[in-house]
């Protein structure tokens, strides 16, 4: 066989293929497993749920906790019940949520990686398992809690899912949308329970929901500022100024309905060893105080990280409990 004739530029043209050789076709990719492929889903499925946001259904805990009933026998049963029953209405919502925004995460530098975006959950499937949440939860409620939780978690799901569609470009009204459902989620636990609500509970609750939701809407807008695209679009409506504001003025509210509490008359500072109402006051002050430096240093973006991995805040908070609980138990 003749050597192959050099080129102008040195090389040598390619020898021709021997006759009957044939070029191996690549392997065709191999079909996922169904039990692979399901079990891919599931774990979207539980990603999408959030479970690290299910912290916040402890909240249902809050006004037992305050009455002093929260060993009562109802409420070690009924409670763990109204915090699933909170937590699948919270995951119907992000499925919902995620499955209606699954084109637009996909263009985001982080929230493409969700897994609806992602196309680890099918946007159907999501929409499916996020509408039964959404039916059952109520009707689950509705027979084993009582009607008024049922009404609670119905109204909880209308509001996140007019947030979702379009609440949530409003001005103002996102911020109170978020702060009522961390207010719902603390009124739950007594409305399941028989046990009314104190005016200074729903004042406190409500505006220290608000202080801690403006503050991370504030730590949002610092942190992403001149980033373009990279964060919530209703962030560039807001100011930081205006978003300081309302944290310092929800702050402000939430530790004058405390110690409006702590100061009434029904607290008698002489019916235990130690005045422990009013002296749960510095407590719940200083733990305020010390959220507002990583509010104002704008790194309360996650509040429950900052809660958590601040020791000295993780230990006022301690103290605050223990005083609390002295307190309520009148000892």
């Amino acid at each position: 066989m003749t050597e192959a004739a050099p080129m102008a530029n040195g090389t040598r043209a390619q020898e021709p293929r021997l006759l009957g050789a044939r070029t191996p076709r690549p392997r065709p990719p191999e079909e996922p497993r169904a039990g692979t492929q399901l079990g891919g889903v599931l774990k979207g499925l539980l990603k999408t749920a959030r479970p690290k946001q299910w912290v916040k259904n402890l909240l249902v805990v809050a006004a037992p906790a305050a009455a002093g009933e929260l060993v009562s026998r109802d409420a070690l049963t009924r409670l763990p019940l109204v915090f699933a029953l909170f937590t699948a209405c919270a995951a119907a919502v992000y499925l919902i949520n995620d499955a209606r925004d699954a084109d637009a995460d996909r263009a985001h530098p982080t929230k493409r990686h969700r897994p609806v975006a992602a196309g680890q959950v099918p946007v159907p499937v999501a929409y499916a398992v996020g509408g039964t949440l959404a039916v059952l939860a109520p009707a689950a409620a509705a027979w084993l809690a009582s009607p008024a939780v049922a009404a609670l978690l119905t109204a909880y799901l209308g509001m996140q899912l007019a947030y979702c569609v379009s609440l949530k470009h409003v001005l103002v009204v996102d911020l109170v949308v978020v702060t009522t459902g961390f207010l719902m989620r603390a009124m739950a636990g007594g409305l399941a329970l028989s046990i009314p609500l104190s005016r200074w509970f729903l004042i406190t609750t409500g505006f220290g929901a608000l202080f801690m939701v403006s503050a991370k809407r504030y730590s949002e807008a610092v942190q992403m500022a001149g980033k373009a695209g990279a964060t919530r679009a209703l962030l560039t409506e807001y100011t930081t100024g205006y978003l300081r504001f309302v944290w310092q003025l929800a702050a402000g509210v939430a530790v004058l309905g405390y110690c409006l509490w702590a100061l009434e008359a029904g607290g008698d500072p002489h019916t235990g060893l130690l005045p422990w109402r009013q002296l749960s006051m510095i407590a719940f002050i200083l733990a305020i105080l010390r959220y507002a430096v990583f509010a104002d240093r704008g790194t309360a973006g996650e509040p429950e990280d900052v809660v958590l991995r601040d020791r000295p805040l993780a230990l006022i908070g301690l103290v605050w409990l223990a005083m609390y609980g002295l307190a309520v138990a009148d000892w």
